[in-house]
């Protein structure tokens, strides 16, 4: 098991920017990737940007491209999202995820560590 801790998530403006942190402990391998999802409430969690660890492979769902980049720093067992750019309907809870594999897929299901997720709010 890997644990997960996200932070940086706040009140911002539309237009504006905010990154987003995920520090993984414990169990870690360089097979892992990394993803962020996110979800407002009544709904499933959404693909936001999935990462690997140590492939330099990356992913972004359809609403975030062009906007938000995922990144990682290895040495620090972190990864990062930096969003730009931000929409009110940016607004959820963004959520840190892992799976041990190099393969970055979108549903939920099949990631298996989660962080406690951070609220970002996006204002008009």
């Amino acid at each position: 098991q890997v644990q997960l801790v996200e932070s940086g998530g706040g009140l911002v403006q539309a237009g504006g920017s905010l990154r987003l942190s995920c520090a993984a402990s414990g169990r870690t391998s360089s097979s892992v990737s990394m993803a962020w999802f996110r979800q407002t409430p009544g709904k499933e969690r959404e693909f936001v940007a999935g990462i690997n660890w140590s492939g330099g492979v990356w992913n972004y769902g359809d609403s975030v491209k062009d906007r938000f980049v995922i990144s990682r720093d290895n040495a620090k067992n972190t990864v990062y999202l930096e969003m730009n750019n931000l929409k009110p309907e940016d607004t959820a809870v963004y959520y840190c995820a892992a799976r041990p594999s190099v393969v970055i897929v979108t549903a939920a299901q099949d990631w298996d560590s989660w962080g406690q997720g951070t609220q970002v709010t996006v204002y008009s």
